[in-house]
């Protein structure tokens, strides 16, 4: 029987991102990144920039903006 490996994602909501960037600084494995390009209010927003989220959830604390953050968990076969 083997386990399961466990990956996640961070999924940036852009239009609630205020472009304060505490979740690119909190996270240990350095896979956010702030977009150049300005969200519908006029802010950079956070993008994940691909594999390596462990699921830690340091970005979702470090956000002041309610629903701005979700980490979603998937399992690999």
């Amino acid at each position: 029987m083997t386990e399961k490996k466990k990956k996640f994602s961070p999924v940036i909501a852009a239009d609630e991102c205020k472009g304060c960037g505490r979740c690119v600084k909190a996270c240990p494995k350095r896979v956010l990144l702030m977009d150049h390009r300005l969200n519908a209010m006029g802010y950079p927003n956070a993008i994940y920039g691909g594999d390596g989220c462990v699921g830690c959830g340091s970005c979702f604390y470090s956000c002041p903006e309610p629903g701005a953050i979700t980490i979603i968990e998937e399992t690999e076969d």
